[in-house]
């Protein structure tokens, strides 16, 4: 079983930092490729970033690429995201989601590909 819950989230201002952490309670973490989605007021869940099981392969949004940084810590069953220079349009509702790597012809950029979603932890960025 995979069980998810994120933390980190809250208020920074502009130009601040967060790390997001999502730690899973199971038991199989190694085995799924973990991803960060986003979900702002008013508008559609988006990819943020994922790495594959191992952490050696990561995948961004080419707009978030160098703010933000991906990583996981399979000891630790947890997956962070380190965002930096904060900007109000990152403000939302993170996730995080785990996809099982048995299954082929997924893809990471995909919320549909995904099996397992934490509750989410709200980021907001003020001005």
């Amino acid at each position: 079983q995979v069980h998810l819950v994120e933390s980190g989230g809250g208020l920074v201002q502009a130009g601040g930092s967060l790390r997001l952490s999502c730690a899973d309670s199971g038991h199989t973490f190694s085995n799924y490729a973990m991803g960060w989605f986003r979900q702002a007021p008013g508008k559609e869940r988006e990819f943020v970033a994922a790495l594959s099981r191992t952490g050696g392969s990561t995948w961004y949004e080419d707009k978030l690429r160098g703010r933000f940084a991906i990583s996981r810590d399979n000891a630790k069953n947890t997956v962070y995201l380190q965002m930096n220079s904060l900007k109000p349009e990152d403000t939302a509702v993170y996730y995080c989601a785990a996809q099982n790597t048995i299954y082929h012809g997924r893809s990471v950029y995909d919320a549909d590909d995904y099996d397992h979603w934490g509750q989410g932890t709200r980021v907001t960025v003020s001005s």
